[in-house]
């Protein structure tokens, strides 16, 4: 259908439910054996415009005074008089409408209006505030379910909003972050070995080509993210020479699979920092990625001691427990153990997505 036809729901229910109740009343006018085709398809049409009429207009007053944003104790107290105001609009339309068919239908109808008012107006009354009722408890409910569902999906959206925009400050924290480690470990080396210092410039150049033009990047793939590593170690070992030895491993199946990015490269910096710096004759940073029962996990292994305190957290791994948090909603962890005596293992648990 084209959109510029599309009937909406309001319009659709307003249709058919009218429609379905004069119906019901013309079934009534035939199986009482007074019934005429012409005569009832006049009163069908009447009585679905009639009462259409009736209820568009309260709907357009109520949403003109902002009903469908009033709590439920404040709506009790409009819907129950507009109940019965409804109810007398319903008398007196259906009352006139009647009373205009038997007048035009039965030419021997003799009944004054005052009468004829007099024996019907209660019933007319009765029937007139259950069916307004009806259709007010029926809107009514809809527009409080469609505002329960607007403010859902709000609150839904401004939260989207908000965890984009903390996963993006925490992006924009972690460059720089990552970028003056490196600039100290180049100044280190240009005195002491300058052919190594330009060597670590190349390093650090694929690496910030990397970082910038990935920016808006959240999630990559892992093999992408160990190639960054790599550079990252081979930079760290320019530096600390043979002090520092790495070795990176991947089960099955993992390469693909999506981590945030620098979360494995901040993991690999922390044991740098505070493991093989702080071993006089350096040791092995071991790095292994695996798929286990739908997340990927990925082992970070370094010489050295861990003392747990969260309060200590330097900002690259405060900032991952952060990342991992909002963008995994829960379903992610990382932790830092003492593997042993002599090892710390850093291990994070990601979902695969």
């Amino acid at each position: 259908m084209n959109p510029k036809f599309a009937i909406s729901l309001y319009w659709k229910c307003q249709l058919i439910g009218w429609s379905v109740a004069s119906l019901y009343w013309g079934y009534l006018g035939y199986i009482s054996h007074n019934f005429k085709f012409f005569p009832g398809l006049l009163e069908f049409i009447s009585d679905v415009a009639t009462y259409i009429l009736i209820t568009h207009l309260y709907r357009n007053f109520a949403l003109k005074h902002r009903w469908q944003l009033l709590n439920l104790n404040q709506l009790l107290k409009r819907l129950i008089p507009a109940v019965f105001i409804l109810g007398l609009a319903y008398l007196v339309a259906t009352l006139a409408k009647i009373y205009c068919f038997q007048v035009l239908v039965k030419p021997d109808f003799a009944q004054s209006f005052s009468l004829f008012v007099q024996l019907n107006w209660l019933g007319m009354l009765i029937a007139g505030i259950r069916l307004m009722s009806i259709w007010l408890l029926a809107y009514h409910l809809y527009q409080y379910a469609q505002r329960e569902i607007n403010i859902t999906k709000e609150n839904a959206r401004l939260a989207l909003i908000t965890r984009d925009a903390q996963l993006n400050n925490l992006s924009a924290q972690l460059n720089p972050h990552f970028l003056f480690n490196s600039l100290n470990n180049i100044k280190a080396l240009v005195i002491e070995n300058p052919k190594s210092a330009r060597r670590a410039i190349d390093l650090l150049s694929d690496l910030l080509r990397t970082a910038l033009y990935g920016k808006d990047v959240l999630l990559i793939a892992i093999e992408e993210e160990l190639g960054l590593v790599k550079d990252f170690l081979e930079l760290e070992k320019l530096r600390m020479e043979e002090r520092l030895q790495f070795d990176i491993e991947t089960g099955d199946n993992v390469s693909k699979a999506l981590v945030p990015r620098f979360s494995v490269q901040t993991l690999v910096e922390n044991a740098i920092k505070h493991g093989i710096d702080q071993q006089k004759k350096g040791g092995l940073v071991s790095i292994k990625a695996i798929l286990e029962n739908g997340f990927v996990k990925i082992m970070v292994r370094n010489p050295g001691k861990v003392k747990i305190d969260p309060e200590k957290e330097g900002l690259g791994l405060r900032n991952l427990t952060e990342r991992i948090n909002l963008q995994f909603k829960g379903k992610a962890s990382f932790t830092i153990t003492n593997d042993t005596d002599s090892s710390v293992l850093s291990t994070l648990i990601i979902p695969v997505v």
